[in-house]
């Protein structure tokens, strides 16, 4: 009967080892409904996430998006540079979500009539053009930044009741500030949708890059249009109370593609 030679016996399970050995991707040990998940993978990495392709970058670097109903238990697609799939399991910690009652708004803003819907709707099929945007360089690694300083005044996943109706959920964090408050870039990108709209007002999107995109609402100002180059930090327009609101302030929303994600984690 023949055998292998020692050597090679010996290196046999070192090589089953290493074709075992699972693809060099870096998750976040804890990761929660609502999270913009950032993580790394060997450069040529291939991702996905429920069926949509995470984009990777030349660095190794891919974001995506968990939504505020997200299942206790998700997994991410990974095809290796060297050809080899697996599917990586993660946990999502589960959140708790406040209640928040806002009264004495514009019936208009609360039940729109048929004139107003069909605003809407064409709205809305802008504002998901403007957040399928998916572009290479990742500004949003380099980190986010608030973009205003004021009280929070609403917070992301909570449940709305506005003037007595139960509506949806509010997707965004709001930072009560004075009317003309300079607003400043959470990070640099490009803007992707600058306009007055129906229930946000004067609006702004901008794209960081791999589909992650932050929006400003209720502003009284734009200061820029859509196609401009921004940096961190740099003002974007002023603060204030366009749209449907009871009172001045910025809503700071964040998505990955369609998907919208609670922006306070993200900041410092």
């Amino acid at each position: 009967m023949s055998t292998l030679p020692r050597r090679a016996a010996l290196a046999l399970p070192a090589l089953l080892l290493a074709r075992a050995a699972r693809a060099a991707v870096v998750l976040p040990d804890r990761i929660a409904q609502g999270a913009l998940v950032i993580g790394r993978a060997d450069p040529g990495t291939r991702l996905t996430f429920e069926g949509r392709a995470v984009r990777v970058s030349s660095g190794g670097v891919f974001a995506f998006g968990l939504g505020r109903d997200a299942g206790a238990h998700a997994a991410l697609g990974i095809v290796s540079p060297d050809g080899r799939r697996e599917e990586r399991p993660f946990a999502v910690a589960s959140r708790q979500w406040d209640i928040q009652r806002l009264n004495g708004l514009p019936g208009r803003m609360v039940t729109p009539d048929a004139e107003a819907l069909a605003r809407i709707r064409a709205e809305q099929e802008r504002l998901n053009a403007a957040r399928r945007t998916d572009t290479a360089t990742p500004y949003f690694a380099e980190g986010f930044a608030w973009p205003a300083e004021g009280r929070i005044s609403g917070v992301y996943g909570s449940q709305r009741i506005l003037n007595g109706e139960p509506r949806a959920p509010h997707l965004g964090l709001d930072i009560a500030v004075p009317v003309g408050t300079p607003l400043h870039a959470a990070a640099g990108g490009r803007v992707t949708l600058a306009e007055d709209l129906y229930f946000t007002g004067n609006t702004m999107l901008i794209e960081h890059g791999h589909g992650v995109t932050t929006l400003y609402a209720h502003m009284s100002r734009l200061d820029l249009r859509e196609g401009d180059a921004v940096s961190r930090g740099q003002v974007i327009g002023l603060s204030g109370a366009t749209g449907r609101v009871t009172g001045p302030h910025l809503h700071l929303g964040l998505f990955w593609l369609s998907t919208s994600l609670d922006p306070r984690p993200v900041l410092p």
